[in-house]
């Protein structure tokens, strides 16, 4: 996906079980075909035809393909979402800065499950066949206006299924807990703050991460930094720390044979208790049976750098 391309597709047959990885944009996947169980923040869940699976930005998620599954998965730039639900409900809103902030109280599941229903799914195939093939010539400037009205007649029938939470939620609140949409591309500038401490978290994950430490490097009260992070990235800096330790926490159960409690400290946790639940927060399933599934399922692909499911 490049950076340029706010929206595309791409359809894809999987045989062999994938992930835990989480990206920087909103997915929509479509079940054609085949069934998988997938692992995220909603558990361990069983997907088929007639099913539309929901991902918000940097959320983990696995895939166990039970023989085969055939996905269409959308990509979507948040920042692409939020213009149009500022406009979806501008009668509310004072500007597109408030969208933000109304998507956080609203959409609090960042991972969901749709259930259409293989009828209703069916009507989406002809439009998301075009999207795919309008992606893959790489036409999105020039064929921009049917794009978007591909992307319409999709969302229209997903979207009524969509679980939105009656009640709010603050974005620091939320933040502190479950993934967010990212800030990457937002409607004003991001702070260099938050990027410094972002490459700060990358380049050392196992490092024991203080948020006073984080401050200071950026010469931000904590409670500056937390709010600049969040802003930026849609979590605290010890949240999406923890992200990055538990995706490659899971790289380590797949491709070496470090124990749990080995793998967890090599991330940066001293105990296997706090490493197992920081990664079954975020897979939906203990590390221990992570790994047991990789065993019976003849291992698990490393590249997780070519287009997800």
């Amino acid at each position: 996906m490049t950076p340029y391309d706010p929206l595309l597709a791409r359809t894809r047959t999987i045989h062999r079980p994938m992930g835990p990885v989480a990206y920087d944009c909103v997915k929509l996947i479509v079940i054609r075909s085949g069934s998988a169980i997938l692992f995220s923040e909603f558990g361990e869940r069983p997907v088929r035809p007639g099913d539309v699976v929901l991902l918000g930005a940097n959320v983990l998620c696995r895939s166990e393909p039970e023989g085969h599954v055939t996905v269409t998965t959308i990509y979507a730039d948040t920042d692409f979402l939020l213009d149009q639900l500022f406009w979806q409900h501008a009668d509310v809103l004072r500007d597109r800065l408030d969208a933000q902030g109304f998507a956080d109280t609203i959409y609090t599941e960042p991972a969901q499950i749709l259930h259409l229903g293989e009828d209703r799914s069916g009507m989406l195939m002809p439009w998301l066949d075009e999207l795919v093939a309008l992606s893959v010539d790489g036409a999105y400037r020039e064929r921009f206006h049917r794009m978007q009205a591909l992307w319409h007649a999709v969302i229209d029938q997903v979207a009524p299924f969509i679980r939105i939470t009656p009640y709010r939620t603050s974005p620091h609140q939320r933040a502190r807990v479950r993934p967010a949409l990212p800030r990457d591309r937002r409607f004003t500038p991001l702070r260099a703050e938050a990027r410094q401490v972002r490459d700060a978290l990358h380049s050392d994950i196992a490092r024991g991460w203080e948020l006073s430490e984080l401050a200071g490097m950026v010469h931000l009260s904590t409670k500056q930094l937390s709010r600049v992070f969040v802003d930026a990235y849609g979590k605290t800096p010890l949240t999406y720390l923890t992200m990055l330790r538990v995706e490659e926490m899971a790289r380590l159960l797949r491709e070496t044979d470090l124990t749990i409690e080995q793998a967890g400290r090599r991330v940066g946790w001293r105990s296997r208790n706090r490493a197992s639940a920081a990664f079954h927060e975020c897979v939906g399933i203990t590390p221990s049976r992570y790994r047991a599934m990789r065993s019976t399922s003849g291992g698990v692909p490393t590249n997780g750098t070519s287009v997800p499911t």
